[in-house]
């Protein structure tokens, strides 16, 4: 089957990149490289995790969002929104008042994503029983991660759990909600997720299991803060807040986004939580060479903390934690006392959302296909081997490559030399079977004219 291309949030402005292999070097799944001075997208290996974002010091990487003004297309605009949205404010601005202001924004409905969490919880442990032989299983909360199991470990896709993710739910749950209370259409209604991180642009732009997402767009979550809090300091102390009647969610729900999050609501007898992605890819390793057994589910979480963590949240991801932390112990405080939060009402409609839970099949997409011809992959394979034996394994980089791994897999796919190395590069000069004007022409290549002709003019 014929392979769709991944949609990218992260994007590479050319005029600004100074190709300082920055990126090259940290990226998870070795999908960027440098040519003619400039980094160059693998699309095909990316998951959008944001490590290059984070890194690049020009940033000439940034990320792509739907324009603010697009809520004004739709007569009803819903913002559905994460809880560690809340989480970057100070503790004396309160979720009421945050509230308030997005609807002097211009929303006319404000959600927060984890209100399908119950739901979203009794669907996983229902999956779950029904598929015994299936183990471990493992979370899709985390798109970014959906998409390394994808292409880095194709062979545990049949271990992800085919189910929305809260984000689609809550969404299913506000679109019906408002059609049947307002009888409008759904192309009147637009919901606008506001993500903390690039992944989760990419799975409402280009959905894993499904045609087409239920939210209409997205919004990066650091712009939408400093329009709130651009109104707040406008608002100074003379603001009167419309306190909301109960608490919105409970204090599961809000501490979902959060590292151990679904862990700690799961029955599962053997399961780990696992944030970062450098961490889930060596924990994943070990799960697939089955040197971790009895492993029955795994919430993996490709941001440090979780999606406080996410390259788009605007304080300190251990801050956030806390002040998320600090929401759900007051909650859970006027939940012992008998009080019921606003996400129960999800219930009502329990049973329409457990109907339409599934998602379709989640295909392996793996970068390690050399070929669909398996004797045509195996030479390849083979003669990978022989260029990595050739290959110093320094992992330099000066080949543009991150790795000599990485080079010798690209000369065998035809996008290297393997006079792209630096120490073939003198060792044929020390013989000479290459002059220094050839050197310099590779090096060109790579690395660009206008930089060669500035460090040959330093020298």
């Amino acid at each position: 089957m014929e392979k769709t291309p991944f949609f990218h949030a992260l994007k590479i402005d050319e005029d600004s990149c100074i190709g300082c292999s920055h990126c090259m070097k940290i990226c998870p799944t070795e999908a960027l490289r440098v040519r003619d001075g400039k980094a160059v997208l693998i699309p095909d290996r990316c998951v959008d995790c944001g490590n290059c974002f984070k890194v690049c010091p020009t940033r000439a990487i940034y990320i792509e969002q739907d324009d603010f003004e697009d809520i004004f297309n739709y007569p009803v605009r819903v913002a559905l929104l994460p809880a560690v949205f809340f989480g970057q404010f100070p503790n004396d601005i309160t979720v009421s008042r945050i509230y308030g202001i997005l609807k002097e924004l211009g929303f006319t409905h404000v959600i927060e994503t984890e209100s399908s969490i119950p739901i979203y919880t009794a669907a996983k442990k229902k999956y779950a029983a029904e598929n015994p032989d299936i183990r471990p299983l493992i979370s899709t909360f985390c798109p970014a991660i959906v998409r390394l199991i994808q292409v880095k470990f194709p062979g545990l896709t049949e271990n992800l759990i085919p189910l929305r993710a809260p984000i689609d739910i809550t969404a299913m749950y506000i679109r019906r909600k408002i059609k049947e209370d307002m009888a409008l259409k759904d192309d009147q209604i637009g919901i606008f997720y506001i993500t903390p991180c690039a992944a989760k642009i990419a799975a409402v732009k280009n959905p894993v299991g499904e045609e087409k997402s239920l939210v209409d767009g997205v919004i990066n979550m650091d712009s939408l803060y400093n329009r709130v809090y651009h109104e707040i300091k406008k608002q100074g102390k003379a603001y009167k807040e419309v306190k909301l009647p109960v608490s919105q969610l409970s204090a599961d729900g809000v501490l979902t986004s959060l590292t151990n999050g679904e862990r700690r609501l799961s029955d599962a007898q053997h399961s780990y939580s696992i944030d970062e992605i450098h961490n889930v890819i060596e924990f994943l390793e070990k799960v697939e060479n089955e040197e971790i057994e009895d492993v029955d589910f795994l919430e993996l979480r490709a941001c440090d903390q979780s999606c406080p963590g996410g390259i788009l949240t605007c304080d300190n991801r251990f801050l956030i934690c806390e002040r998320v932390f600090g929401r759900a112990r007051k909650i859970a405080d006027r939940e012992r006392k008998g009080e019921q939060t606003k996400d129960h009402e999800l219930g009502e409609e329990r049973n329409y959302l457990m109907r339409n839970m599934k998602v379709g099949e989640i295909h392996p997409r793996s970068m390690l296909v050399l070929d669909d011809n398996i004797a045509v992959a195996l030479e390849k394979m083979k003669k990978i081997d022989e260029y990595r034996a050739r290959l110093p394994q320094t992992d330099c980089g000066i080949c543009g490559a991150p790795t000599c791994d990485a080079l010798a897999r690209d000369i065998v796919c035809d996008n290297a030399e393997l006079t792209d190395c630096v120490f073939i590069q003198r060792n044929l000069e020390a013989r000479g079977n290459m002059d220094v004007h050839e050197s310099l022409q590779i090096m060109e290549v790579i690395w660009g004219k206008a930089k060669m002709n500035d460090y040959v003019k330093k020298k």
